[in-house]
């Protein structure tokens, strides 16, 4: 008998299933990022944040569940929010954790793990999340934004390319914007940065069909609510259809390993808690599956793929994967992206083996 068998009909029932059940989470999800990109001012986030720097990374891990984030979306986020002011520790860590500290990601957990202890697998993936990310927060304390921080964003941080990861907030801030006509003008086109409206962030034109970037070119009046709702439901499209593929890629892939590999393959990799972690991370790695969306991926896996394994593949899927490798060099250098996929990688796998004694 072959290790591999492949039946079309099998394949499209669970192809269809996961599907079906995730495309909606994807959905919410990226219609309330475009919400937060346009209505949501960076300000807000540091004024929540404490002058402690350990509390403030502490804290910065939970914002995920005011400031909900899909890991597609949080990349260009974070960079307009240490442009802001952000301290960079806090950037970083509010990165790796909110894209699964947040209620949709929650909720879609809970949902995919019907019948499998949801309420257990949910807890296990939202503490494991917050423990690695404030971790990877508080290290970057440590180090100098020029050290791991691209140049070009270097560049762009107010007064972050002689300064440690400060939390300092009154050194951080920015210098306010020329006023427009009117206070109150000024105070309503604040909260938008010219990468928030569909520009590149770099001084580059903005995009010739975008409202709202044209509207902030120009002197006029800021956008009205319409134009703004506008702009965010089309950042959010946007963002569904950049993802979409992925899902469909990690749904396909994954009913392929669940109904034609020979399930005597996978309960011999079951039976080895190091095999079983390391493979299900790796399948996370390059399956890139939006993170309001995984969990259906790793229920619908055999049964006999123990509970921490999927808890891996949970946890290390929304912080590194292979579309994020690629969107974090707009941000970090190459060397700090190679060390922070080892970095999470030992870290996720020591910690979810040695869950292995625990029962679920």
């Amino acid at each position: 008998m072959s290790w591999f068998s492949f039946h079309l009909q099998d394949f499209a029932f669970a192809f269809l299933s996961v599907l079906f059940e995730s495309v909606p989470f994807l959905l919410l999800g990226a219609l309330i990022s475009g919400l937060i990109e346009i209505f949501v001012p960076a300000r807000l986030m540091t004024r929540l944040l404490p002058k402690n720097p350990v509390a403030a990374v502490a804290l910065s891990g939970l914002l995920g569940a005011i400031f909900p984030m899909c890991e597609c979306g949080v990349v260009p986020v974070i960079r307009r929010l240490m442009q802001k002011g952000l301290p960079v520790s806090c950037a970083i860590t509010y990165l790796l954790a909110a894209p699964v500290l947040n209620p949709i990601v929650a909720v879609s957990t809970y949902a995919a793990f019907r019948g499998q202890n949801p309420a257990e697998m949910t807890l296990w993936r939202l503490v494991l999340s917050y423990v690695v990310a404030v971790g990877v927060g508080l290290v970057v304390t440590r180090l100098r934004p020029a050290q791991f921080l691209h140049p070009r964003v270097v560049e762009t941080l107010p007064g972050a390319a002689t300064r440690r990861t400060a939390f300092r907030f009154s050194a951080l801030t920015p210098a306010p914007a020329p006023a427009l006509a009117g206070g109150a003008a000024a105070e309503a086109v604040a909260p938008f940065s010219r990468e928030a409206a569909g520009g590149k962030g770099d001084g580059a034109a903005p995009a010739a069909d975008d409202p709202l970037a044209a509207v902030l070119e120009s002197d006029l009046a800021p956008p009205s609510f319409g134009r703004r709702l506008l702009t965010a439901l089309q950042r959010g499209a946007e963002d569904f259809l950049d993802v979409a593929i992925f899902v469909i890629l990690g749904a396909a892939l994954a009913s392929v390993f669940n109904t034609a590999v020979d399930q005597r393959i996978i309960e011999l990799l079951a039976q080895n808690p190091w095999a079983a972690v390391g493979t299900l991370m790796l399948m996370a790695f390059f399956v890139a599956v939006c993170s309001t969306s995984d969990a259906f991926i790793a229920a619908s896996l055999h049964v006999s793929i123990p509970w921490y394994a999927r808890l891996a593949f949970l946890t290390f899927g929304p912080m590194f994967d292979v579309k994020l490798m690629f969107l974090y060099s707009l941000v970090f250098r190459r060397r700090f992206i190679v060390w922070l996929a080892l970095g999470l990688f030992v870290a996720i796998g020591l910690i979810c083996v040695r869950l292995s004694v625990l029962s679920l």
